[in-house]
C-alpha cells in the first residue's frame, strides 16, 4: 500500500469510529454525545488502529481464526496505551470497564476485545479493499488535494486540543493589554479554538479535568522505574542480553557460533531491546501481579511485537531476518507457539526475578553523569541503526542488481559488502 492510501484508511476509519462512538453513547445515554477527543469528527485510535492492522495483518485475509486473533490483541494493545496516556495527560479516566467481568484496571477488558477482533476481522477482508477501490476512483490529484485538506486540519485540530489537554488556556495574556493587533489577533484565534475544544470535550467527558499541572519536585530519573531514562537504559541493556541470549541459545541449539545481531557495530539485538523496554514501559504498573499474569500476557504481546517485527523488516528492508516455517504450529513463518511461550516465560523471569534486581542498581546511578553516559550511548546507538539501515538498504540493491550511483552507496559496498552482510546476518534472506 502507498503512503497515500494508508493515510486514506486512517481518515476513513477514524471518521467511522467517530460515528461509532457516538452512536453507541447516544443509544446507552438517549441523547447525541461526541466521543471524540478532538473537535473534528475524527477518533483517531480507530485510524491508528486500522493502519495497523492493513500494514501487518494483511497477508491473514482468508485466514479468519488468526485475522480475529490478531486484530482483537492489536486493538486491544492501542486501547490500553491510548487509555494509560489520556489519563496522564488529563488526570481522567476516558472510559472504564470495571463493571465488566475480565476487565485489566478498566482500561480494557475480555468482551470489548472480542468486539474489536470481529471489526478488525471485517475491516482487513472486506471493508479495506472497498475504501481503497473508493480512492483509486478519484482522480489522483484530487486524492492528493484532499489528503492535504484533511492533514491540516487534522493538525490544527490536534495542536488546539493538546493545549486544551494541557491547560495552557489559562495561561493566554489578556488581549487588553496587547499593544499589536496582529498577536492580539493571535490571541483571540488562540482563546476561541481552545474555548470550543474544551467546551466541546466537557460536554462529552464532564469529568475532565483541564487545570494547569503543579511542578512537580525533581528525582533522581534512575530511581523510577518507568522514566525515561530508566527505560532509555533497559532498551540499551536488554538490546545487549538479548543478542548474548540468542548467540548461546544458537551455539547449545545448532552447535556453531554465529551473529544475532541488529546492527552492524557490536552485539546488539533491537528487537529485545525494544520488546523489554516497551513491556517494562507497559507493564511497570502491574509488577507485583502474579507469575500467570506475566506469562499469558508476556506470550500474547510478545507473539503479537514479534509478528508485526517480522513484517515491518520485510515491507521496509525486503529481507526476511527469521523464519519459523520448519516449526510446528507456525504463522507464516513469522511466530511459533513455542517461541510465543518463551515470550511468556521471559516475561516472568524479568518481572519476577531479573528486573527488581536490576532496578536496584539502575536506581543508585548519580543524576548527572548518569544522564550525560545514556545520552552518550543513546547517539550512538541512532548512529549505528542509521549506518545499519543503510547498509541493508544497500544490501538489497546490490541483490537486485542495482548499481552504486551516489557516494554512500559506494562507501558501504565498499565497506559492507556482501561477505560482511552475510557475516552480521547469516540467516537474512531476501523477498521479492
Amino acid at each position: 500500500m502507498t503512503f497515500s492510501a494508508l493515510l486514506w484508511l486512517f481518515f476513513c476509519y477514524s471518521f467511522l469510529g467517530w460515528a461509532l462512538e457516538t452512536a453507541d453513547a447516544a443509544v446507552k445515554h438517549r441523547r447525541y454525545v461526541d466521543r471524540s477527543v478532538l473537535y473534528g469528527p475524527l477518533c483517531v485510535c480507530y485510524g491508528v488502529t486500522a493502519v495497523v492492522l492493513a500494514v501487518g495483518l494483511e497477508e491473514l485475509r482468508g485466514n479468519w481464526f488468526f485475522l480475529f486473533l490478531g486484530s482483537a490483541s492489536t486493538a486491544t494493545v492501542v486501547e490500553w496505551i491510548t487509555g494509560h496516556l489520556l489519563e496522564r495527560a488529563t488526570r481522567t479516566r476516558w472510559w472504564d470497564y470495571s463493571g465488566r467481568r475480565w476487565n485489566l484496571d478498566g482500561y480494557i477488558c475480555a468482551g470489548a476485545s472480542l468486539v474489536w477482533g470481529l471489526l478488525g476481522l471485517v475491516a482487513v477482508q472486506w471493508v479495506n479493499p472497498l475504501l481503497l477501490g473508493l480512492f483509486d476512483l478519484l482522480p489522483p490529484l484530487a486524492g492528493r488535494l484532499v489528503l492535504i485538506v484533511l492533514v491540516c486540519l487534522l493538525a490544527v485540530d490536534v495542536l488546539g486540543t493538546l493545549l486544551t489537554l494541557l491547560g495552557v488556556r489559562g495561561t493566554l495574556p489578556r488581549v487588553e493589554d496587547l499593544n499589536s493587533r496582529l498577536a492580539a489577533l493571535s490571541v483571540r484565534m488562540g482563546e476561541w479554538i481552545l474555548r470550543h475544544t474544551e467546551a466541546r470535550i466537557h460536554k462529552a467527558y464532564p469529568e475532565a479535568d483541564f487545570a494547569r499541572r503543579k511542578k512537580v519536585k525533581a528525582a533522581n530519573p534512575f530511581a523510577q522505574g518507568n522514566s525515561f531514562y530508566s527505560i532509555a537504559l533497559l532498551f540499551l541493556v536488554g538490546g545487549v542480553c538479548g543478542d548474548l541470549a540468542e548467540t548461546v541459545f544458537c551455539r547449545l541449539r545448532l552447535g556453531w557460533w554465529m551473529s544475532r545481531s541488529s546492527v552492524v557495530w557490536g552485539p546488539f539485538s533491537i528487537v529485545w531491546g525494544l520488546a523489554l523496554a516497551a513491556a517494562t514501559l507497559l507493564l511497570y504498573k502491574y509488577r507485583d501481579r502474579t507469575a500467570s499474569f506475566f506469562f499469558v500476557a508476556g506470550t500474547v504481546l510478545g507473539g503479537l511485537y514479534e509478528y508485526l517485527c517480522s513484517v515491518f523488516t520485510e515491507l521496509v528492508f525486503g529481507t526476511v531476518f527469521w523464519d519459523y516455517s520448519a516449526i510446528p504450529f507456525n504463522l507464516g513463518g513469522r511466530i511459533n507457539l513455542l517461541y510465543c511461550f518463551f515470550w511468556g516465560i521471559a516475561a516472568v523471569a524479568w518481572f519476577k526475578g531479573l528486573y527488581p534486581l536490576l532496578a536496584k542498581w539502575i536506581a543508585r546511578i548519580p543524576p548527572k553523569p548518569g544522564k550525560i553516559a545514556v545520552w552518550l550511548l543513546l547517539i550512538f546507538m541512532a548512529v549505528n541503526m542509521t549506518v545499519s539501515a543503510l547498509a541493508l538498504a544497500r544490501y538489497s540493491d546490490r541483490a537486485a542488481g542495482a548499481p552504486a550511483d551516489a557516494a554512500w552507496e559506494v562507501w558501504m559496498d565498499q565497506h559492507y559488502g556482501d561477505q560482511v552482510m552475510e557475516r552480521i546476518y547469516p540467516y537474512a534472506e531476501m523477498t521479492d
